[in-house]
């Protein structure tokens, strides 16, 4: 290896949200993570639900109105296929 262009491998310490820490090695002294394996659902077994129906309907509200807009409009300008010369 080539001396000088390598970053430093030092311990880290990993901390995440649920308030677990553990140290490892990397480049940085200190990562921030929202999930580990002691709070993961994988890990713990406890199921997580997330709100998908909340979200379809914010989507539907938003779009509600919109409709098939795009199979509405009609392109113009637009030559028909069978006047196509060669």
């Amino acid at each position: 290896m080539k001396d000088g262009i390598h970053p430093n491998y030092i311990n880290t310490l990993v901390r995440c949200g649920c308030g677990n820490s553990f140290s490892t090695r990397s480049t940085v002294p200190e990562i921030k993570v929202d999930i580990c394996n002691i709070c993961h659902p994988f890990f713990t077994g406890k199921l997580k639900f997330v709100d998908t129906a909340g979200r379809i309907e914010k989507f539907k509200s938003k779009f509600a109105s919109a409709g098939y807009a795009s199979l509405k409009k009609s392109k113009k300008g637009a030559a028909p296929a069978d006047s196509v010369s060669s």
